[in-house]
C-alpha cells in the first residue's frame, strides 16, 4: 500500500504519539511504503525543527534521518492546483506521480477535497477504521 503521509501528521507521529505513531511505526516496519517529494521532505524537516526550537522540552520518538531512510523519495512532475491552500498542492501531485491510493491527512484544506483522481484523502483515524485487523496492515 502506497500512501503519502501529510506533514502535520508526521509531526504528530514524531513528538506527540497516539494513531499518528502508530502509522509511523507502520512505516519504520515496512507494511506499509510511504511516499515523498523532496519538496515534502524538506517541509518535514523545517516543521520537525521549528516544534523543537518552540518545545525545546518535546523529544522525537524516532530520529528524523531514520524516518526519511523508509521514505521512498520520488520525483513529481504533476503540477496539480486543487487545494484553498496552494502549500497541499505539493501533496496531492506526489500521491498522484506516486502511484498513491491514500493521503492521510489532518489539515482541514486537503480534507475538504475528501479526493483526487482515485486518491481518497483521511484522516489518521480513518485509516485505521479502515484497515485494522486487514493482513496488509499489522
Amino acid at each position: 500500500m502506497r500512501i503519502v503521509v501529510d506533514t502535520n501528521v508526521l509531526a504528530s507521529a514524531v513528538y506527540f504519539g497516539g494513531k499518528p505513531f502508530k502509522l509511523l511505526k507502520l512505516i519504520m516496519e515496512e507494511q506499509i511504503s510511504a511516499i515523498a517529494s523532496k519538496e515534502i521532505v524538506e517541509e518535514y524537516e523545517e516543521i520537525l525543527v521549528r516544534l523543537q526550537q518552540k518545545f525545546p522540552k518535546l523529544s522525537k520518538s524516532i530520529p528524523f534521518q531514520d524516518i526519511v531512510g523508509k521514505l521512498t523519495v520520488i520525483n513529481v512532475s504533476s503540477d496539480i492546483h486543487i487545494c484553498r491552500d496552494p502549500d497541499d498542492d505539493k501533496f496531492i501531485s506526489c500521491a498522484v506521480d506516486g502511484k498513491c491510493i491514500y493521503i492521510v491527512s489532518g489539515d482541514n484544506d486537503l480534507l475538504e477535497l475528501k479526493g483526487y483522481e482515485g486518491i481518497e484523502i483521511i484522516t489518521v483515524a480513518r485509516f485505521f477504521e479502515r484497515f485494522d485487523g486487514q493482513s496488509q496492515v499489522k
